[in-house]
């Protein structure tokens, strides 16, 4: 499967408010993985992509998130990254496309304190953007709640693989 060039992302169905909240960060035309990966995600489908850093990976599948969980409230998705660096980037991501559609994110991440992340899962955030590690803290002490869950995305499976966190 390929990419058109003329893919727009209006052609993808997407709100208004996502639409204008990429033209505000001067997002123009969705990029080969965007076109190949939103259409399936935001149909719910299973998607895996593989595409260069820099390329958009995390529009890719951040936006159908928003879309998908606009309007319903509670832990909806989770969204595990390798390292800290990522998971903070990918909650940016997420705060400047989903705060159009009220949709929020929390980052839980080692290396700071378990009481604001406890917050973020009791106040039911619909997105989790953590680290295997901590998110295994959280779910040994019982702090994090993920009954819910209907999305989940293994950002740089290969790399949390490699880095022994497949038990």
């Amino acid at each position: 499967m390929t990419a058109h060039q003329d893919t727009t992302f209006e052609s993808f169905g997407l709100s208004p408010p996502t639409l204008a909240a990429l033209g505000r960060a001067g997002f123009t035309r969705p990029t080969p993985i965007q076109a190949l990966a939103i259409p399936p995600g935001l149909q719910g489908k299973d998607v895996i992509g593989c595409a260069a850093t820099g390329t958009g990976k995390t529009a890719a599948f951040v936006l159908p998130i928003i879309e998908r969980l606009a309007g319903k409230h509670g832990t909806r998705a989770l969204i595990l990254a390798p390292t800290r660096e990522l998971a903070l980037q990918i909650g940016e991501e997420l705060s400047r496309f989903g705060n159009a559609r009220k949709v929020r994110g929390a980052v839980v991440i080692g290396g700071v304190g378990m009481h604001g992340q406890h917050e973020a899962f009791r106040s039911n955030h619909e997105v989790i953007i953590a680290t295997p590690g901590r998110l295994v803290d959280h779910l040994q002490q019982r702090t994090a709640k993920l009954d819910q869950i209907e999305v989940l995305v293994l950002d740089e499976a290969d790399r949390m693989l490699d880095m022994g966190f497949k038990p």
